[in-house]
């Protein structure tokens, strides 16, 4: 066999194996491109939380990146990397540590849209000796970071118990950060108080749809330990919430919302809606959902108005009017409209309802508005809400509509000016880097 035949016995399946990656590489390009069209035909804006930005001069297009982001948010467009699907970020931060070059930093805000982060140190303490936060309020929205910050946090606090009669802490919250917190507390023997403005567990996974799924890591809780599982879904992570606290006989008071702080020598009054508490500390564990906000309208104290959804099923059966353009009415409207019986209408003080909504929920609204299994009115404003009815002014015209509930999903009001009057610093991110 000639030098020239041996060669291309070794050669050709090197050529074969290149040309299926070049062949692959390119359908997902395309792939990635049609994905970030999509996004901009949406008018999606980024993420104004953590999440990364790529400097095209150092990228490579090796695509680490993109295979480390557990939500696939990143494609390879032009053989650079993007963030094709912005609404899917949660900030992991995979995909910085994932690069080979150097070329993406997480940054909180962006040019247009800025976000408040209150400044803490490495411990999770604030300008203000003795007021700490941990989670979500500090831009980290992730399960694990918001579990470590809270026991890193009561890790600095139980250094500064109360000596008299006081608490040693106040925790505001019962999400990650804030059971973490609570557990870590347990676990030093501190004496504190855990106050949560829901009904449950959770914080903001309280208000997630049934059976989304929710990414997390494996992390260390205290007392209970380990826990390892990598993607699960609402209910079954509210279930191993739920019963973490009654093994450890943790207390948490339910439904009591925090109303103020108010700073005294040595330490704090928390005030709440039931009870003031005389604390040497205060961990805020609130996430960035803060106090529901309200639409200010006559019949808005009726029993049948809610500011989320927890079991589409208690609507079957009736009609629902869902308030707001964002992912969660969409995802409210979308679970109640799956119930057998349910007649589903959305209102929106913008002129687009599909735009803000991520992708899958836009696509599936699409397809219930022109099923006719929902209606939409836009440049809508709540006017009344009555016993059996809801008024509606759309486009300058009133229209009543038959309604058995009303589920109000417009944001919350975070609690940036308590924080600046107690003295918390708060800085306002545009896309600005920051040490995590």
């Amino acid at each position: 066999m000639s030098f020239f035949n041996v060669s291309l016995v070794y050669l050709l399946p090197v050529l074969a194996a290149v040309a299926w990656h070049v062949r692959r590489r390119r359908r997902r390009e395309v792939e990635d491109r049609a994905r970030l069209e999509e996004t901009k035909k949406g008018n999606i804006p980024e993420p104004i939380t953590l999440h990364p930005v790529i400097n095209p001069n150092k990228c490579l297009g090796s695509a680490a990146c993109v295979r480390a982001c557990p939500e696939h948010s990143l494609g390879i467009v032009n053989g650079k990397a993007v963030l094709v699907a912005p609404e899917h970020c949660i900030g992991h931060g995979a995909c910085e540590a994932a690069c080979p070059f150097g070329a993406i930093s997480l940054v909180f805000g962006t040019e247009k849209r800025g976000i408040d982060i209150p400044y803490v140190k490495p411990t999770f303490e604030t300008n203000v000796p003795g007021i700490f936060i941990a989670g979500e309020l500090g831009g980290m929205g992730l399960i694990r970071k918001g579990v470590e910050q809270g026991v890193r946090a009561m890790e600095t606090i139980r250094k500064n118990r109360a000596s008299g009669g006081e608490l040693d802490v106040v925790i505001v919250g019962a999400g990650p950060a804030g059971l973490a917190g609570s557990l870590a507390a347990k676990e030093a023997g501190l004496r504190f108080v855990t106050v949560e403005q829901e009904v449950g567990l959770g914080g903001c996974i309280f208000h997630y749809p049934r059976r989304k799924l929710t990414m997390t890591s494996p992390m260390k809780w205290p007392i209970v330990g380990l826990f390892d599982k990598r993607e699960i879904s609402k209910e079954e992570l509210l279930e191993f919430l739920n019963g973490t606290v009654r093994k450890t006989g943790l207390e948490i008071r339910f439904s009591e919302r925090m109303e103020a702080i108010i700073r005294e020598d040595g330490g704090f009054i928390v005030r709440t809606s039931k009870a003031s508490y005389h604390t040497r500390n205060v961990l805020l564990a609130i996430g960035r959902r803060g106090t529901p906000r309200k639409l200010g309208v006559p019949g808005e104290e009726q029993p049948k108005v809610v500011y989320s959804l927890i079991d589409p099923e208690q609507y079957r059966g009736q009609h629902v009017l869902v308030v707001g353009g964002g992912d969660s009415a969409a995802e409210a409207a979308l679970a109640i409209a799956n119930e057998p019986g349910t007649v589903v209408s959305v209102s929106s003080r913008g002129d687009e309802i599909f735009t803000r909504p991520k992708e899958k929920n836009r696509r599936l609204l699409k397809e219930l508005v022109n099923r006719g299994a929902v209606t939409v009115y836009l440049n809508a404003e709540v006017q009344h809400i009555g016993s059996d009815s809801v008024t509606i002014k759309e486009n300058g015209n009133i229209v009543t509509i038959k309604n058995d509930a009303v589920i109000v999903c417009i944001g919350g009001t975070l609690p940036t000016p308590m924080l600046k009057e107690i003295g918390v610093m708060v800085d306002t991110y545009y896309g600005t880097p920051i040490a995590r």
